[in-house]
């Protein structure tokens, strides 16, 4: 069984700054990409970074240059570095991994509980 569990959110004012963490535990034998995804009320869930194993990212236009992605391979964690934060930022936010857990031969999709993240203008 994996478990992924997120922290860093919280109430911040426009052109404030946050970090996102989320540590996987568990039956994990390999993980390949990570990755931040947000939800705001009313909307579909959205990518907003990505990182492989090898340590490419991937951002959406709307975050470029704002967040930073990185993972601490070590400690199965991977972080959102948020600065210059928009009110419209404000989402639920979500980590999702891409995994092998032991004694299996595929790999899953495994998704945090989510962090509330609020911008206020």
């Amino acid at each position: 069984q994996v478990q992924l569990v997120e922290s860093g959110g919280g109430l911040v004012q426009a052109g404030g700054s946050l970090r996102l963490s989320c540590a996987a535990s568990g039956s994990i034998f390999s993980i390949n990409d990570m990755g931040w995804y947000r939800q705001a009320p009313g909307k579909q869930r959205d990518m907003v970074a990505t990182i492989t194993s090898l340590g490419y990212t991937n951002y959406a236009d709307s975050v470029k240059g704002r967040f930073t992605i990185s993972r601490d391979n070590a400690q199965k964690t991977v972080y959102l570095q948020m600065i210059s934060l928009k009110p419209e930022d404000t989402a639920v936010y979500y980590c999702k991994i891409n995994a092998r857990p032991y004694l299996r031969i595929s790999d899953y999709d495994y998704w945090g509980q989510g962090t509330q993240v609020t911008v206020s203008s």
